[in-house]
């Protein structure tokens, strides 16, 4: 069994050791007994848009509505909408007859792009499968607009790979899906563990079972038979496990393109998750009354949880598609092909309805990016603020439409993170996929890399931009406060921790616009490294500067 958190069990904890050389009057910074710099206090204003489709009774899309259509609750209650911006085919347009304000960031007549992240399943997916939907995807790559981005990540049950980072490149693109069709699939394996725990499980009946000669069981003997067996658990276990890996996957890549504006899309293409166990396991036979495996709601709720947190749209793929005689991750010939595949379709539509997306079963997974693309085409921005603090809870969310024969669908609930949380969050981001989509270049050079018991010491030098922070005026100098994070990784794509290093500079004169501040470290890491990635973020402005770097 191979868990997540091995995804960062080779690097270990990066070990850091900081100084920073003078520049261009810049002093070191201050001693002990002089007053901290007074950053003074930011006021926030927070927003939260919920994205909605509405379409009428022949699934149409209907335009023109405005805030007065809609009703939006939050905890049960309701509340105004406070903004408000219809997207109509990938531009924001005002509301008519001055109806609330435009959703935040967004202002009327502006085109409005859509961040699409694709996950592709390696551990349960079969190569013929998966690489069809890939081909698909490849091709309709020019559905893309020029605001649009997209990144590719795949897993494959032990380390989480970027094959894309955020991209308008149909070129780079199209590598990134030829890469990730060349990489082994590891579906036959997961048919394997199915068929023999099935074939074990008819063995061990054959031989033991009272019940199994002709004649249906009577009902005292089906209830007898209802539990879980020691080989039927033992696999329930294991498949949840995996499940809740590829869920931690999910969440982790999400988690790390939290910085990403705009509308949100994970195309979640599942090589066969089902969402009952139970059921799964027994296929066409009594349906088990154990509760000794968890349901499906707890495996799937960290993945709709975090996905409405960050407002992720997620359109779940479902990669084996109809299953015949075939006998893969999705069924096993002969013994319940099409009520197994019915559970992988359960868990694709529960993704998809908590966070208002569309499952893509069958034919239609081949028109992935095509249904995605048009359905993120043309949408309502819904958008409230909340009357509390950051509280890290999670809120339920209904969105109405008044009008009759309309039907509306939304994300059903967000959760508020604290603002540590947040910034973690974008950081994340920033080291996983190397930058942000408005993150600062920050220049950075390798020293002599030497080794160290168990690992390797690289000294570092930074160029770090003036632009990507805020210098403050504290008695006569000139003060800032910033968080370095590192992340390395090794050529399994395995990642450290990732740690925060408080950054004090200070100096003379005040920092000049368009200049640099040199800043030197050295970073010891256990393992054996290949890259690094740097990022840098201001807690006044909000501002991000990332570098990264191979490891010689």
């Amino acid at each position: 069994m191979i868990h997540m958190n091995r995804i960062r069990r080779t690097l270990g904890v990066l070990s850091v050791l900081a100084t920073t050389a003078p520049l261009a009057g810049q002093t070191p910074a201050q001693a002990p007994n002089e007053p901290p710099p007074i950053f003074g206090e930011q006021i926030e204003v927070r927003v939260v848009n919920v994205e909605a489709v509405v379409t009428d009774k022949d699934g149409n899309r209907v335009n023109g509505l405005q805030p007065s259509d809609f009703r939006l609750r939050v905890d049960g209650k309701e509340v105004p909408v406070e903004f408000f911006t219809e997207v109509m085919g990938r531009q924001a347009v005002a509301p008519a007859g001055g109806q609330g304000q435009p959703a935040a960031g967004v202002r009327p007549g502006e085109a409005v792009g859509t961040y699409y992240m694709v996950f592709i399943d390696d551990f349960f997916s079969q190569a013929t499968h998966r690489n069809k939907v890939l081909e698909s995807l490849k091709a309709d790559l020019a559905r893309l607009g020029p605001d649009d981005r997209m990144a590719v990540v795949a897993f494959d049950g032990g380390s989480l790979e970027m094959l894309s980072s955020w991209s308008n490149s149909t070129r780079e693109l199209s590598q990134a899906f030829s890469n990730a069709m060349a990489r082994p699939a590891r579906g036959p394996l997961r048919a394997t563990e199915l068929r023999e725990m099935i074939n074990n499980e008819r063995f061990e009946l054959g031989a033991t079972d009272p019940f199994a000669g002709d004649g249906a069981p009577s009902l005292n003997q089906r209830i007898m038979n209802s539990s879980l067996s020691l080989q039927e658990k033992a696999y329930g276990q294991t498949l949840a496990h995996q499940i809740q890996d590829e869920v931690s996957a999910v969440v982790s890549a999400m988690r790390a393109s939290s910085g990403v504006p705009g509308r949100k899309v994970l195309l979640l293409l599942s090589g066969g998750w089902p969402y009952s166990l139970q059921s799964y396991i027994r296929g066409d036979q009594d349906t088990s009354l154990s509760r000794e495996l968890p349901d499906g709601e707890k495996l799937y709720r960290p993945l709709t949880t975090t996905a409405n947190l960050l407002g992720y749209t997620i359109y779940p793929v479902d990669v084996p598609g109809v299953q015949g005689e075939a006998a893969d991750a999705g069924g096993a010939q002969g013994t319940g092909e099409r009520f197994r595949e019915q559970e992988v379709e359960g868990a694709l539509t529960f993704v998809a309805k908590e966070t208002g997306g569309r499952p893509m079963m069958n034919t239609q997974r081949e028109k992935a990016l095509e249904v995605a693309e048009t359905d993120t085409r043309s949408y309502y921005w819904l958008g409230f603020t909340p009357t509390w603090e950051r509280n890290d809870k999670t809120h339920k969310i209904d969105v109405d439409i008044k009008r009759p024969g309309l039907t509306v669908r939304s994300r059903n609930s967000f959760l508020d993170l604290s603002k540590q949380a947040s910034v973690s969050m974008m950081m994340e981001s920033a080291l996983l996929f190397g930058n942000l989509p408005d993150a600062i270049q920050m220049p950075v050079k390798l020293g002599a890399v030497s080794a160290k018991k168990g690992g390797v010491e690289i000294p570092i030098t930074l160029a770090l931009p003036v632009d990507a922070f805020t210098a403050v005026p504290v008695n006569g100098k000139y003060h800032a406060k910033l968080e370095l994070r590192v992340a390395a990784t090794d050529d399994q794509g395995n990642r450290s921790e990732i740690p925060v290093i408080p950054l004090d500079l200070a100096s003379d004169k005040e920092p000049k616009a368009g200049g640099y501040v040199k800043y030197e470290t050295k970073v010891t890491v256990k393992g054996k490294p290949k890259h690094l990635v740097l990022a840098t973020y201001d807690p006044l402005s909000g501002k991000v500067a990332t570098s990264e770097i191979d490891v010689p």
